[in-house]
């Protein structure tokens, strides 16, 4: 968790992600020989039901209208860079680490942080190899927030409705239907809701392990659980609705654990040799995408706004996209950017395994 409170509380954090803060943390601690490198065999499968008890797709498609299709457009924007990228620069110097942190790389792009590393498990991604893509593809993402704010900057922002007026006129409060605002993310997890989702998580997470067992599916107990979670929050909402909030703030925990594991892990040598190599490519996979989502405009119909949030939800995941329809005050499109870019926690990790091939095929080729 200090990768999370150094990234709100240091004017350095503003420029990286908490995951990456975690992650050196770790290793500066694992080399003052105050912790040593550990396991975290239940780390990410807790990590990931507890986030994705949101992920009602039925939901996403009801109520992101375009903002859907843009994102798709800019989920396949984001392969079609991984691709040109990987093409340009196969990553042979990281041997069989570089089709599998391609793939992983993909997977951030499109979904957030909690893809990139249940790829990175899924195919046993060693954890230099994890940090140094953390480490490369955060300086490109925040390179990439400044222009996507700038290319933003001529979409002006959306008058008050007539009852939004009304109520500040009466000096009374919004309605309770329409709280739906970025504090409902950072709610307090009661107790009661955190022992429940938690020991739910854990049973999805045993249930996804035996299937894949049972599948001989090597490696792949993450998607299974993945799957499992998805179909649960998508059939029963209303039974997962009191558990997301705590949900969420255990899963914030757990993954700035596993951050700070992988630094722990990590070589330090071997990161600063194929970071400049991972920065070269991200460079390329992220600036390819955002060209094609700006194509998409064009192509497409789209307007700048839905381009930008569908862009900021593919690579930054939902909390930005939503962080960015507040700021803006685009606040009729906050919600639905939310939706998409829970939308891409949900899909990311599949496609990044699925990419995972292709890029395999490339390498060796």
């Amino acid at each position: 968790m200090s990768g999370a409170l150094l990234r709100s509380a240091l004017i350095v954090g503003s420029a990286r992600s908490s995951a990456w803060l975690s992650a050196t943390w770790g290793w500066c601690l694992q080399r003052r020989r105050t912790c040593t490198a550990w396991s975290t065999p239940y780390l990410l499968p807790l990590a990931v039901p507890l986030l994705l008890f949101s992920a009602d797709l039925r939901r996403v498609l009801r109520e992101t209208g375009r903002l859907l299709g843009a994102f798709t457009w800019g989920a396949f924007a984001t392969m079609a860079g991984s691709l040109l990228a990987f093409w340009l620069m196969p990553l042979r110097g990281l041997g069989a680490d570089g089709w599998k942190v391609a793939a992983a790389l993909t997977a951030r792009h499109i979904g957030g942080s909690v893809n990139y590393v249940a790829v990175s498990e899924a195919l046993a991604l060693s954890p230099s190899a994890r940090m140094a893509g953390l480490a490369a593809d955060d300086l490109i993402v925040s390179a990439y927030f400044l222009t996507l704010y700038a290319l933003a900057r001529g979409v002006p922002p959306e008058q008050p409705s007539t009852a939004s007026l009304d109520e500040q006129a009466a000096g009374g409060a919004p309605a309770p239907a329409a709280s739906a605002s970025p504090g409902t993310l950072q709610a307090v997890a009661e107790v009661l809701h955190g022992a429940t989702a938690l020991a739910l998580a854990a049973a999805i997470c045993f249930a996804g392990t035996s299937i894949a067992t049972a599948l001989r599916y090597t490696g792949g107990s993450i998607t299974v659980i993945t799957a499992i979670t998805v179909t649960l929050a998508t059939l029963f909402p209303a039974v997962l609705a009191p558990l997301r909030a705590s949900g969420e703030g255990l899963a914030a925990i757990l993954m700035q654990l596993f951050f700070a594991s992988v630094g722990a892990s990590g070589s330090i040598v071997v990161v600063m040799k194929t970071a400049p190599t991972l920065f070269l490519w991200s460079a390329v996979s992220v600036s390819t995408h955002l060209g094609l989502v700006l194509a998409g405009e064009r192509l497409w119909g789209f307007t700048r706004k839905e381009s930008c949030l569908a862009s900021n939800a593919n690579i930054g995941g939902p909390t930005t996209a939503a962080g960015m329809a507040a700021a803006k005050g685009w606040h009729s499109s906050l919600v639905p950017a939310l939706l998409i870019g829970i939308m891409g926690y949900a899909t990311a990790t599949f496609i990044g395994v699925a990419c995972a091939t292709v890029f395999r095929h490339m390498q060796f080729a």
